[in-house]
């Protein structure tokens, strides 16, 4: 074994035991009573989270197995900071959960069977912090973001099936929806083959839509005043486009005929379920796109 092989393996050990140290400090410090024994009186249970929409979206599947049939109320903690790698930003810029996402999400939450509240936490008491996924020692770049919740609680869900209900918006039957953020962009690939389509609708920021016409000047914006009816356009769509960001977390959650640019460095959100599809090479995503064009 050469000198630099030799260097780079021990290394690599020094590393990964590193890792596995850090992992155990991390849960013999977490007092798992505080998710496996919480006791609910009544009939309404009540769970906070500080957000993004995205994950709020995400973590759904196991607020509802949790209720376990009980009225659900969920409060959402405002205006607390998160730092992004260098190369990101979100348009909340450090800001997790605002007054003005409250307003956008309420809406679709409150539109499903079982919740009864969705506000900003003002001092209630909280039954289960949804938070605290934050504080287990795992790798959050990978794996499924709805799935944290599982291994913290010890639940199970079938993500296979829609867990929002949508009313489609037939209007857009004839449209590939689109929605691209800033951020998780996968290096290499390009939107421009969709010109040839002649119906493309976007939905998201205006300044991410005056990036994207740019590429395609048949592009259609489509803005939206809350997430239901962003829900609506895409349970619509002849079919959606999009990459991590909480447009696709709806069409994932609707399960509507949907496309996901994955972002190969972080790829934490999986497709499940029927009428799913995953890219992040060029020639698939074409392949894809072309496939269920001529389907629908």
């Amino acid at each position: 074994m050469s000198l630099k092989r030799f260097i780079r393996k021990h290394i690599n050990e020094y590393s990964f035991k590193k890792k596995e140290a850090r992992f155990i400090a991390a849960m013999q410090n977490i007092n798992n009573n505080d998710v496996l024994k919480v006791v609910i009186e009544g009939d309404e249970i009540n769970f906070a989270h500080t957000g993004h929409l995205g994950d709020i979206i995400y973590s759904l599947p196991a607020v509802f197995k949790l209720a376990a049939g009980k009225k659900i109320n969920y409060f959402f903690h405002l205006n607390r900071t998160f730092t992004y790698p260098y190369q990101m930003s979100h348009p909340n810029g450090n800001i997790l959960m605002t007054e003005k996402n409250v307003e956008l999400i309420s809406p679709l939450l409150l539109n499903q069977p079982g919740i009864n509240k969705c506000e900003a936490y003002a001092g209630q008491h909280i039954h289960y912090e949804l938070d605290i996924f934050r504080k287990y020692p795992f790798d959050y770049r990978m794996g499924s973001i709805a799935r944290w919740y599982f291994i913290i609680y010890g639940i199970n869900a079938d993500l296979g099936k829609a867990w929002l209900k949508a009313t489609p918006d037939t209007s857009y039957s004839d449209a590939i929806v689109i929605a691209r953020s800033s951020r998780y962009r996968t290096p290499g690939i390009s939107y421009s083959f969709l010109k040839k389509y002649p119906r493309l609708v976007f939905v998201g920021l205006p300044a991410e839509y005056e990036e994207m016409k740019a590429t395609l000047p048949n592009l259609e914006y489509r803005p939206v005043k809350d997430y239901m009816e962003l829900a609506s356009v895409i349970a619509g769509a002849r079919f959606f486009i999009g990459n991590q960001s909480s447009p696709f977390a709806v069409a994932e959650a609707i399960k509507a005929k949907r496309v996901l640019e994955m972002y190969y460095q972080v790829p934490n959100v999986l497709v499940e379920g029927p009428d799913g599809y995953d890219f992040c090479m060029q020639p698939q995503f074409e392949k894809i796109v072309g496939m269920l064009y001529n389907e629908s």
